[in-house]
């Protein structure tokens, strides 16, 4: 399956370099480019996307709010953060703002494709630098918070999982279970926990001391 991809960046330079490198996979393709959060908002609204690529800091609609509307429009489409800056808290804006990832476009071409291939199986993906930086403030726990007591062991089982990081093929394969009957789990744990999606879910998991 090809995998089709929105790019947005504001320099033109770096787009067109960008969408080189990304398609040097034969199985990516960017369908669609953008450079402002508005403009890929609107894109979304007439083209479909698997995953998007937002730059953070662009004119009009920076890639934070793109990421927040499109993640609640279309929720079915990872989104991806792609920026120059080396920032914990843009990187745990990022993640509020239900993307699938964030990477530093210092990054090798293969760390860029690993990244949109791991945002399309569910996966959560940081930069190993970023992740350094972000993961002691997701780790430290909800004082006196306990999991909700609507969550069965089965689900339990699956939202440690998610906050590792595990894709759902990792997660069903691990657990004896089909890929769809985990991601019924994931949809009736986040319909509990009233969580927009699976990267607010492994914010969940983490500091409720699951992983």
């Amino acid at each position: 399956m090809m995998i089709r991809i929105l790019l947005a960046e504001d320099q033109r330079l770096v787009r067109q370099g960008l969408k080189m490198m990304i398609e040097t996979d034969s199985g990516m393709r960017v369908t669609g480019e953008a450079s402002n959060g508005k403009e890929a908002v609107s894109l979304c609204e007439t083209h479909v996307f698997d995953v998007v690529v937002l730059d953070i800091q662009m004119p009009e609609m920076d890639g934070l709010e793109a990421a927040r509307m499109i993640g609640t429009r279309w929720p079915e489409r990872k989104v991806l953060m792609l920026t120059t800056f080396n920032d914990d808290q843009y990187a745990l804006e990022a993640l509020k703002s239900g993307a699938s990832g964030y990477m530093l476009k210092d990054a090798e071409p293969e760390a860029l494709i690993r990244s949109i291939k791991s945002c399309m199986t569910g996966g959560l993906s940081l930069q190993e630098h970023v992740a350094a930086k972000v993961m002691p403030r997701l780790l430290k726990p909800m004082k006196e918070e306990p999991v909700d007591s609507s969550i069965t062991p089965r689900e339990l089982d699956i939202m440690r999982r998610v906050g590792e990081g595990r894709s759902n093929r990792e997660i069903a394969d691990e657990l004896g279970l089909s890929i769809g009957t985990v991601k019924n789990h994931i949809s009736q744990i986040l319909d509990k926990l009233e969580l927009r999606d699976r990267t607010q879910l492994a914010i969940y998991a983490i500091r409720h001391n699951l992983v």
